[in-house]
């Protein structure tokens, strides 16, 4: 591998620094490019470790219903946490990946991976800081779906996807379905009650006017 590209790598991932020259010049590990696709479906087994480098990888779990939530994503500097789980614990993928724009991939061989982990602290370090740091996280959104009122959740959703100089999300309202975790039904009649009282305007695929500072109030956020 090119000293630049490693040199990207360790960049993007820290943890990296600790790895030998000569070691990344050994069978099992390359950078790939991937276009947006359905990448791996629950169950999978895994025979790489994925690093991201650049672009945005989703993932989600589909209910026996269908129903779809984003359970959050992978950036530059980061890994599926789940994927880490499922390679050691030598079981199935317990979510779906979707690459949701090109991307650069840092793949290490299972075999590599597990080498590495075992003799190279800061990567150990790192995938274990990852997962904690990702439970909260999913624990976060789990918590909000059993307890948070929807229209809050939607409120917060909307602050999140919109700032000050631009108060207009274009986005599907299966779309928000999705990243919410509910049906487009719900996202639909909880929209249409926030335009009734002056919060937004509706419009194909987009949503305009949103007034920040009138929820933000509304919902103590």
């Amino acid at each position: 591998m090119e000293q630049k590209k490693i040199a990207d790598i360790t960049n993007a991932f820290p943890c990296f620094d600790a790895i030998p020259a000569d070691e990344w010049l050994r069978s099992g590990i390359s950078v790939e490019r991937f276009s947006p696709q359905l990448a791996m479906q629950e169950g999978h087994l895994f025979s790489h470790a994925a690093f991201i480098l650049s672009g945005t990888v989703r993932i989600h779990k589909i209910s026996e219903s269908g129903r779809e939530v984003t359970l959050y994503r992978v950036r530059r500097g980061g890994v599926c946490v789940i994927m880490m789980a499922s390679i050691l614990g030598e079981t199935g993928y317990e979510a779906s990946a979707e690459i949701e724009e090109d991307s650069e991939i840092l793949l290490l061989s299972v075999e590599r991976f597990k080498e590495w982990i075992d003799t190279c602290k800061p990567l150990r370090q790192f995938v274990y800081q990852t997962m904690m740091k990702r439970m909260i996280s999913v624990t976060t959104l789990i918590e909000d779906i059993a307890f948070k009122p929807i229209n809050a959740r939607i409120a917060q959703f909307l602050l999140s996807r919109t700032s000050h100089s631009c108060t207009t999300l274009v986005m599907t309202h299966d779309a928000i379905a999705i990243e919410l975790g509910t049906a487009r039904e719900v996202i639909s009649r909880t929209l249409k009650e926030f335009e009734a009282v002056g919060w937004l305007q509706l419009g194909r695929g987009r949503i305009t006017a949103i007034q920040r500072a009138a929820i933000r109030q509304k919902f103590g956020l």
